[in-house]
């Protein structure tokens, strides 16, 4: 198959990109950096503004300590823009997403981004390579 998914196999592929921002935003909604991490690869790179994290165990520790702290109790809301294959086991998603924090029903405006996922299929399962963040506005 090429980079040019048509169809069902498509469609199935989306739908798999796709379930990692669910599995991802149920996990920070539960405060659980371990299954938040495990949707990471092992040496996935997430960049935000000022910072810069190294593989899962980085990301675990750090979003562990955020949800016990500054992120208690809050919710990652992520709402996809365009999801674009590169290859049958290659994805590249935008999305936009913000975190709202306990009693928001949405983030303010300050507080949403633009962000560059890039996934690859692992034995049937999407992970995350790269990430990376920049305020919306």
């Amino acid at each position: 198959m090429s980079s040019d998914l048509h169809g069902r196999a498509a469609r199935e592929a989306e739908r798999g990109v796709l379930e990692v921002f669910d599995a991802t935003s149920s996990a920070w909604r539960d405060g659980d950096g371990g299954v938040f991490a495990d949707r990471y690869a092992e040496d996935a790179t997430v960049i935000l503004p000022g910072v810069h994290l190294r593989g899962r165990a980085e990301i675990r520790a750090s979003m562990s300590e955020a949800f016990a702290g500054p992120l208690k109790g809050s919710r990652r809301i992520h709402t996809p823009q365009s999801v674009r294959f590169l290859a049958e086991d290659v994805a590249v998603v935008v999305t936009r997403s913000g975190t709202a924090l306990p009693g928001e029903a949405e983030p303010p405006s300050d507080r949403w981004e633009w962000a560059t996922w890039s996934l690859t299929r692992r034995d049937g399962r999407w992970m995350v390579e790269t990430y990376h963040s920049c305020p919306t506005g």
